[in-house]
Protein backbone atom coordinates (compact mmCIF):
# COMPACT_ATOMS: atom_id res chain seq x y z
CA UNK A 1 0.00 0.00 0.00
CA UNK A 2 1.42 3.37 -1.00
CA UNK A 3 1.42 6.37 1.29
CA UNK A 4 -1.29 8.12 -0.69
CA UNK A 5 -3.58 5.11 -0.21
CA UNK A 6 -3.59 5.60 3.54
CA UNK A 7 -6.76 7.54 4.45
CA UNK A 8 -5.19 9.51 7.28
CA UNK A 9 -2.50 11.06 5.12
CA UNK A 10 -4.89 13.37 3.27
CA UNK A 11 -5.75 15.26 6.45
CA UNK A 12 -2.05 15.83 7.07
CA UNK A 13 -1.44 16.91 3.47
CA UNK A 14 -4.24 19.43 3.83
CA UNK A 15 -2.84 20.65 7.16
CA UNK A 16 0.67 21.20 5.79
CA UNK A 17 -0.68 22.89 2.65
CA UNK A 18 -2.85 25.35 4.57
CA UNK A 19 -0.08 26.14 7.04
CA UNK A 20 2.30 26.92 4.17
CA UNK A 21 -0.29 29.35 2.77
CA UNK A 22 -0.68 31.02 6.18
CA UNK A 23 3.10 31.24 6.61
CA UNK A 24 3.43 32.74 3.13
CA UNK A 25 0.76 35.34 3.85
CA UNK A 26 1.80 36.33 7.37
CA UNK A 27 5.43 35.24 7.72
CA UNK A 28 7.24 32.33 9.37
CA UNK A 29 7.17 33.60 12.98
CA UNK A 30 3.39 34.37 12.95
CA UNK A 31 2.89 31.06 11.18
CA UNK A 32 4.59 29.20 14.03
CA UNK A 33 2.38 31.04 16.52
CA UNK A 34 -0.68 29.99 14.55
CA UNK A 35 0.57 26.39 14.57
CA UNK A 36 0.98 26.52 18.36
CA UNK A 37 -2.56 27.89 18.70
CA UNK A 38 -3.81 25.14 16.41
CA UNK A 39 -2.22 22.55 18.69
CA UNK A 40 -3.88 24.15 21.74
CA UNK A 41 -7.40 24.24 20.31
CA UNK A 42 -6.98 21.07 18.27
CA UNK A 43 -6.23 19.17 21.46
CA UNK A 44 -9.82 19.54 22.64
CA UNK A 45 -11.16 18.49 19.23
CA UNK A 46 -9.02 15.35 19.33
CA UNK A 47 -10.03 14.50 22.88
CA UNK A 48 -13.75 14.34 22.07
CA UNK A 49 -13.10 12.88 18.61
CA UNK A 50 -11.37 9.82 20.09
CA UNK A 51 -14.57 8.82 21.87
CA UNK A 52 -16.73 9.73 18.88
CA UNK A 53 -14.47 7.69 16.61
CA UNK A 54 -14.90 4.56 18.72
CA UNK A 55 -18.68 5.01 18.66
CA UNK A 56 -18.84 5.58 14.89
CA UNK A 57 -16.64 2.51 14.37
CA UNK A 58 -19.45 0.39 15.87
CA UNK A 59 -21.30 0.69 12.58
CA UNK A 60 -23.96 2.71 10.73
CA UNK A 61 -26.28 4.73 12.94
CA UNK A 62 -23.90 4.85 15.89
CA UNK A 63 -23.02 8.42 16.81
CA UNK A 64 -22.89 10.27 20.13
CA UNK A 65 -24.75 13.59 19.91
CA UNK A 66 -24.68 14.15 23.67
CA UNK A 67 -21.01 15.20 23.68
CA UNK A 68 -21.63 18.99 23.96
CA UNK A 69 -24.13 18.58 26.80
CA UNK A 70 -21.83 16.11 28.57
CA UNK A 71 -18.96 18.62 28.38
CA UNK A 72 -21.16 21.40 29.74
CA UNK A 73 -22.69 19.42 32.60
CA UNK A 74 -19.41 17.89 33.76
CA UNK A 75 -17.51 21.18 33.66
CA UNK A 76 -20.20 23.29 35.34
CA UNK A 77 -20.66 20.81 38.20
CA UNK A 78 -16.91 20.38 38.68
CA UNK A 79 -16.16 24.11 38.64
CA UNK A 80 -18.92 24.84 41.12
CA UNK A 81 -17.86 22.02 43.45
CA UNK A 82 -14.20 23.05 43.37
CA UNK A 83 -15.09 26.77 43.72
CA UNK A 84 -11.55 27.73 42.72
CA UNK A 85 -9.93 25.66 45.47
CA UNK A 86 -6.87 23.65 44.50
CA UNK A 87 -7.56 21.29 47.42
CA UNK A 88 -10.74 20.22 45.62
CA UNK A 89 -8.98 19.56 42.31
CA UNK A 90 -8.89 15.76 42.66
CA UNK A 91 -12.50 15.47 43.93
CA UNK A 92 -13.58 17.71 41.07
CA UNK A 93 -11.85 15.49 38.52
CA UNK A 94 -13.38 12.36 40.05
CA UNK A 95 -16.81 14.00 39.81
CA UNK A 96 -16.16 14.61 36.11
CA UNK A 97 -15.35 10.92 35.59
CA UNK A 98 -18.48 9.90 37.50
CA UNK A 99 -20.69 12.21 35.44
CA UNK A 100 -19.23 10.77 32.25
CA UNK A 101 -19.97 7.22 33.44
CA UNK A 102 -23.56 8.13 34.36
CA UNK A 103 -24.18 9.86 31.02
CA UNK A 104 -22.72 6.96 29.06
CA UNK A 105 -24.89 4.53 31.02
CA UNK A 106 -28.05 6.57 30.41
CA UNK A 107 -27.29 6.84 26.70
CA UNK A 108 -26.84 3.11 26.28
CA UNK A 109 -29.85 2.33 28.45
CA UNK A 110 -32.00 4.35 26.07
CA UNK A 111 -30.50 2.52 23.12
CA UNK A 112 -30.71 -1.00 24.55
CA UNK A 113 -33.81 -1.03 26.76
CA UNK A 114 -36.04 1.33 24.80
CA UNK A 115 -34.58 0.29 21.43
CA UNK A 116 -34.16 3.91 20.37
CA UNK A 117 -31.69 4.51 17.51
CA UNK A 118 -28.40 5.88 18.91
CA UNK A 119 -28.62 9.16 17.04
CA UNK A 120 -32.09 9.83 18.52
CA UNK A 121 -31.24 8.50 21.98
CA UNK A 122 -28.13 10.64 22.44
CA UNK A 123 -29.81 13.71 20.96
CA UNK A 124 -32.76 13.31 23.33
CA UNK A 125 -30.57 12.73 26.37
CA UNK A 126 -28.49 15.80 25.51
CA UNK A 127 -31.49 18.03 26.20
CA UNK A 128 -31.80 16.44 29.64
CA UNK A 129 -28.12 16.92 30.44
CA UNK A 130 -28.03 20.48 29.11
CA UNK A 131 -31.14 21.40 31.12
CA UNK A 132 -29.56 19.92 34.24
CA UNK A 133 -26.47 22.05 33.68
CA UNK A 134 -28.61 25.18 33.27
CA UNK A 135 -30.56 24.39 36.45
CA UNK A 136 -27.43 23.60 38.48
CA UNK A 137 -25.23 26.42 37.28
CA UNK A 138 -27.82 29.24 37.23
CA UNK A 139 -25.79 31.00 34.53
CA UNK A 140 -22.79 31.59 36.79
CA UNK A 141 -19.23 31.33 35.47
CA UNK A 142 -17.05 29.91 38.22
CA UNK A 143 -13.31 30.27 37.74
CA UNK A 144 -11.20 27.10 37.78
CA UNK A 145 -8.48 26.43 40.34
CA UNK A 146 -5.24 28.18 39.42
CA UNK A 147 -3.35 24.88 39.10
CA UNK A 148 -5.87 23.60 36.55
CA UNK A 149 -5.70 26.83 34.54
CA UNK A 150 -1.89 26.76 34.61
CA UNK A 151 -1.75 23.17 33.36
CA UNK A 152 -4.36 23.73 30.64
CA UNK A 153 -2.50 26.75 29.25
CA UNK A 154 1.13 25.71 29.90
CA UNK A 155 3.58 25.19 27.03
CA UNK A 156 6.93 23.42 26.75
CA UNK A 157 9.12 25.02 24.06
CA UNK A 158 5.98 26.35 22.41
CA UNK A 159 4.16 23.01 22.52
CA UNK A 160 1.04 22.93 24.75
CA UNK A 161 1.46 20.57 27.70
CA UNK A 162 -2.11 19.38 27.33
CA UNK A 163 -1.44 18.55 23.68
CA UNK A 164 1.46 16.33 24.73
CA UNK A 165 -0.80 14.54 27.24
CA UNK A 166 -3.53 13.98 24.66
CA UNK A 167 -0.96 12.79 22.13
CA UNK A 168 0.13 10.14 24.63
CA UNK A 169 -3.54 9.24 25.13
CA UNK A 170 -3.94 8.94 21.36
CA UNK A 171 -1.05 6.48 21.19
CA UNK A 172 -2.55 4.46 24.04
CA UNK A 173 -5.95 4.38 22.33
CA UNK A 174 -4.27 3.25 19.11
CA UNK A 175 -2.78 0.31 20.99
CA UNK A 176 -6.13 -0.40 22.65
CA UNK A 177 -7.90 -0.40 19.29
CA UNK A 178 -5.50 -2.69 17.45
CA UNK A 179 -3.86 -4.77 20.17
CA UNK A 180 -6.55 -5.50 22.76
CA UNK A 181 -9.64 -7.69 22.83
CA UNK A 182 -11.86 -4.65 23.44
CA UNK A 183 -10.53 -2.75 20.43
CA UNK A 184 -10.75 -5.72 18.11
CA UNK A 185 -14.28 -6.38 19.35
CA UNK A 186 -15.26 -2.83 18.32
CA UNK A 187 -13.85 -3.39 14.85
CA UNK A 188 -15.60 -6.75 14.56
CA UNK A 189 -18.95 -5.34 15.64
CA UNK A 190 -18.59 -2.48 13.18
CA UNK A 191 -17.82 -4.83 10.30
CA UNK A 192 -20.69 -7.21 11.03
CA UNK A 193 -22.40 -7.29 14.41
CA UNK A 194 -24.26 -10.55 13.74
CA UNK A 195 -21.14 -12.38 12.65
CA UNK A 196 -19.27 -10.94 15.65
CA UNK A 197 -21.97 -12.24 17.99
CA UNK A 198 -21.84 -15.69 16.43
CA UNK A 199 -18.06 -15.66 16.85
CA UNK A 200 -18.44 -15.09 20.59
CA UNK A 201 -17.89 -11.34 20.74
CA UNK A 202 -20.00 -9.74 23.53
CA UNK A 203 -21.69 -7.24 21.21
CA UNK A 204 -23.85 -5.37 23.71
CA UNK A 205 -21.10 -5.16 26.33
CA UNK A 206 -18.71 -3.82 23.70
CA UNK A 207 -21.22 -1.16 22.64
CA UNK A 208 -21.90 -0.23 26.27
CA UNK A 209 -18.21 0.23 27.08
CA UNK A 210 -17.74 2.28 23.91
CA UNK A 211 -20.50 4.74 24.82
CA UNK A 212 -19.04 4.95 28.32
CA UNK A 213 -15.65 5.80 26.84
CA UNK A 214 -17.12 8.52 24.64
CA UNK A 215 -18.97 10.17 27.52
CA UNK A 216 -15.99 10.03 29.88
CA UNK A 217 -13.65 11.60 27.32
CA UNK A 218 -16.23 14.33 26.61
CA UNK A 219 -16.54 15.05 30.33
CA UNK A 220 -12.75 15.21 30.73
CA UNK A 221 -12.53 17.52 27.73
CA UNK A 222 -15.08 19.86 29.31
CA UNK A 223 -13.05 19.86 32.52
CA UNK A 224 -9.81 20.94 30.85
CA UNK A 225 -11.57 23.30 28.45
CA UNK A 226 -13.03 25.12 31.44
CA UNK A 227 -9.51 25.43 32.85
CA UNK A 228 -8.21 26.66 29.50
CA UNK A 229 -10.96 29.24 28.93
CA UNK A 230 -11.21 30.56 32.49
CA UNK A 231 -14.41 28.81 33.56
CA UNK A 232 -17.37 26.76 32.42
CA UNK A 233 -20.05 28.29 30.20
CA UNK A 234 -23.41 26.88 29.16
CA UNK A 235 -22.55 27.09 25.46
CA UNK A 236 -18.96 25.86 25.74
CA UNK A 237 -19.63 22.55 23.99
CA UNK A 238 -21.72 23.86 21.10
CA UNK A 239 -19.04 23.72 18.39
CA UNK A 240 -17.86 20.27 19.45
CA UNK A 241 -20.94 18.49 18.11
CA UNK A 242 -20.00 19.23 14.51
CA UNK A 243 -16.26 19.13 15.12
CA UNK A 244 -16.27 15.74 16.88
CA UNK A 245 -17.86 14.22 13.77
CA UNK A 246 -15.92 16.27 11.23
CA UNK A 247 -12.54 15.41 12.74
CA UNK A 248 -13.42 11.71 12.72
CA UNK A 249 -14.53 11.51 9.09
CA UNK A 250 -11.88 13.86 7.73
CA UNK A 251 -9.29 11.90 9.69
CA UNK A 252 -10.05 8.79 7.65
CA UNK A 253 -12.43 6.77 9.84
CA UNK A 254 -15.13 4.98 7.84
CA UNK A 255 -18.65 6.22 8.53
CA UNK A 256 -19.83 2.72 7.59
CA UNK A 257 -18.09 1.32 10.68
CA UNK A 258 -15.48 -1.36 11.15
CA UNK A 259 -12.49 0.85 10.35
CA UNK A 260 -11.00 3.50 12.63
CA UNK A 261 -8.06 5.82 12.21
CA UNK A 262 -6.38 7.53 15.15
CA UNK A 263 -3.39 9.21 13.38
CA UNK A 264 -5.81 11.11 11.18
CA UNK A 265 -7.58 12.73 14.13
CA UNK A 266 -4.68 15.07 14.81
CA UNK A 267 -4.28 15.92 11.14
CA UNK A 268 -7.99 16.64 10.82
CA UNK A 269 -8.13 18.72 14.01
CA UNK A 270 -5.21 20.88 12.93
CA UNK A 271 -6.66 21.10 9.43
CA UNK A 272 -10.02 22.41 10.67
CA UNK A 273 -8.41 25.07 12.86
CA UNK A 274 -5.92 26.19 10.22
CA UNK A 275 -8.66 26.31 7.60
CA UNK A 276 -10.68 28.76 9.67
CA UNK A 277 -7.52 30.77 10.39
CA UNK A 278 -6.67 30.97 6.70
CA UNK A 279 -10.20 32.09 5.83
CA UNK A 280 -9.98 34.74 8.54
CA UNK A 281 -6.66 35.89 7.12
CA UNK A 282 -8.29 36.20 3.72
CA UNK A 283 -11.09 38.26 5.29
CA UNK A 284 -13.99 35.90 4.55
CA UNK A 285 -17.12 36.20 6.69
CA UNK A 286 -18.36 33.60 9.17
CA UNK A 287 -21.09 32.53 6.75
CA UNK A 288 -18.60 31.59 4.05
CA UNK A 289 -16.44 29.77 6.59
CA UNK A 290 -19.35 27.64 7.75
CA UNK A 291 -20.46 26.89 4.19
CA UNK A 292 -16.95 25.81 3.20
CA UNK A 293 -16.61 23.66 6.31
CA UNK A 294 -19.90 21.93 5.54
CA UNK A 295 -18.92 21.34 1.92
CA UNK A 296 -15.63 19.76 2.99
CA UNK A 297 -17.36 17.43 5.46
CA UNK A 298 -19.96 16.33 2.90
CA UNK A 299 -17.24 15.73 0.29
CA UNK A 300 -15.17 13.62 2.67
CA UNK A 301 -18.20 11.54 3.69
CA UNK A 302 -19.06 10.97 0.02
CA UNK A 303 -15.51 9.88 -0.76
CA UNK A 304 -15.28 7.63 2.31
CA UNK A 305 -18.52 5.93 1.32
CA UNK A 306 -16.83 4.70 -1.87
CA UNK A 307 -14.00 2.94 -0.03
CA UNK A 308 -14.05 -0.81 0.15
Amino acid sequence: MSATDRPWIWAWIGTVSIWLVIAALSGLAPGMEVLSAAASFGTFFVLVAIGQMFVITLGPGNVDLSIPACMTLASTVAMKVMAGSEAMLLPGFLIVIAIGLVIGTINFALILLLRIPPIIATLSSSFLFQSTAIWYNRGLRVKPPEALADFATAKIYGVPTLAIAVLVLTIIMHVVLHRTYFGRSILAVGQNSQAAGLAGVPVQRTRFLTYLLSAVLAAVCGFFLAGFSGGAALNMGAEYLLMSIAVVVIGGTSVAGGFANLPGLWGAALFMFLLVTMLNTLGLSAGYRLILTGVIIVAVIAISGKRR
